[in-house]
């Protein structure tokens, strides 16, 4: 959850309600990663497979209409993957989202549809933050990408912008966001169906909110 910078909440997610309270200046990015897909239940490495959810994934994307609803969003981007643009028109947005392929998932490459623990069998303290993948996408790669959206968001003409994608990728935007290298990434966890919240406190970076779940 994310706090004010005095150590209390400045955002509440109960109920399938978005309680909001902006102090600071500065775009503010809500940050999606999309529902469950049966490789998220199993953790296979799922970049360019194009999977659909799961019903519960459908379910817990339902869930975001209302956490979203009283938001008024400047930008909607979505991955092009159908798991993204799934989550997205659950979550009320198919109508308004723009694709953009900088959001997708990391390029797996050779690694696509195998876990980690059949990774490490073949490339052992394998690390994707460190290592990227061979025949997909460095961490590099990644950074530029995961930057051109920031760029993006931060030049829309209004406060708030809304992202559905992947949690490889969100947890790069992440750290490009603080300003860290992209190996940072590693140190977010994320699960599906969550909401992320980038913002600023006193003209500094921050994340208001991550992995945020919504409330059963």
């Amino acid at each position: 959850m994310g706090t004010d910078g005095s150590g209390g909440p400045d955002r509440r997610l109960d109920g399938g309600r978005q309680r909001l309270k902006r102090k600071d200046a500065g775009v503010e990015v809500f940050a999606i990663r999309h529902g469950e897909t049966a490789w998220s239940l199993n953790g296979r490495h799922t970049g360019t497979t194009d999977i659909p959810l799961t019903d519960n994934g459908r379910r817990r994307a339902e869930r975001l209409r209302p956490v979203l609803a009283g938001e008024t969003f400047a930008l909607v981007l979505v991955s092009p993957m159908r798991r993204a643009r799934e989550t997205c028109e659950l979550a009320g947005f198919g109508d308004r989202a723009a694709v953009d392929p900088d959001l997708m998932e990391w390029n797996y490459g050779e690694y696509e549809g195998l876990t980690t623990e059949q990774i490490h069998e073949a490339a052992p303290g394998w690390q994707i933050f460190r290592d990227g993948c061979p025949g997909g996408e460095s961490p590099e790669q990644v950074a530029a990408r995961v930057d051109r959206v920031i760029a993006r968001a931060r030049t829309a003409e209004g406060d708030v912008v809304l992202l559905f994608a992947h949690g490889h990728v969100l947890r790069a935007l992440a750290a490009r966001w603080l300003g860290l290298p992209v190996g940072a990434g590693q140190h977010f966890y994320l699960s599906t169906g969550t909401l992320s919240v980038f913002g600023y406190y006193r003209d500094v970076p921050v994340l208001k909110i991550w992995n945020g779940p919504l409330a059963d």
